[in-house]
């Protein structure tokens, strides 16, 4: 797997992108066109503490993630295989990562596009930017931004996500799906907690995740995303 080669190796496959189709290859064949998120951006926010705003970068994506991943038609690379990568290529704390570097990590990842964003919450006033990039040629092939309250943040990050989603050539969900996806509202207070949880499993404290999740789930108990992530948490 490509996430568990040597960090020399990994730094001499961005230098030499990889044959197109190899991501592929590595996946069974699995032509369905591959979509990275990477961690959003804090461009500079206010009101909350450090720990917040740091765990919101993670916890975007993972919403994120598990929206486009109700699309059969898609394959949304796993956020903790992203993760690896970025921290191997000391990427996870080094500011922004630019469109190019962002193509030749998808690539190592088998990607088709990925997904990169930035977002600034000022006092409750929450702005999210995300780009569509694509892998094989580096080009920006959409931009789109919105801005809500934070406590609207959930309808934020599928309304940015679905705008984005549109210029992937992706197929519409089945209405069915579709339905069930709309009618979903996380609590702002959950989506916290869940993505501190995020954030204190990437640091390795994994009785602080634990616990994370099980406030997320509290405030919300069909939080799907939480429970997932509380059970692979007690099983690892």
């Amino acid at each position: 797997m490509v996430a568990r080669w040597p960090v020399s190796l990994l730094a001499l496959a961005l230098l030499c992108p990889a044959p197109v189709g190899l991501g592929a290859q590595a996946r069974g064949q699995d032509t369905r066109p591959g979509i990275a998120v990477f961690p959003f951006d804090n461009g500079g926010s206010y009101g909350q503490n450090k720990d917040n705003f740091d765990a919101l970068q993670k916890g975007i994506a993972g919403l994120m993630i598990s929206d486009l991943a109700a699309n059969p038609a898609a394959r949304v690379v796993e956020r903790e295989e992203l993760q690896k990568l970025l921290d191997e290529q000391n990427l996870g704390t080094a500011g922004r990562v630019d469109p190019q570097t962002a193509a030749k990590i998808g690539k190592l990842v088998g990607a088709r596009y990925v997904v990169t964003g930035v977002f600034i919450d000022f006092y409750g006033d929450f702005r999210l930017d995300a780009r569509l990039i694509n892998v094989e040629t580096g080009e920006i092939v959409k931009v789109e931004s919105d801005r809500m309250q934070r406590d609207h943040l959930f309808d934020l990050i599928r309304t940015v996500a679905a705008k984005l989603m549109k210029d992937a050539n992706l197929p519409a969900l089945p209405r069915q799906a579709s339905d069930q996806r709309l009618g979903r509202q996380v609590p702002t207070e959950a989506l916290t907690y869940y993505s501190r949880a995020l954030l204190y499993h990437d640091r390795g404290q994994k009785d602080k995740a634990v616990e994370m999740y099980q406030k997320a789930l509290q405030v919300f108990p069909d939080f799907a995303e939480a429970s997932d992530g509380l059970k692979r948490e007690k099983t690892s």
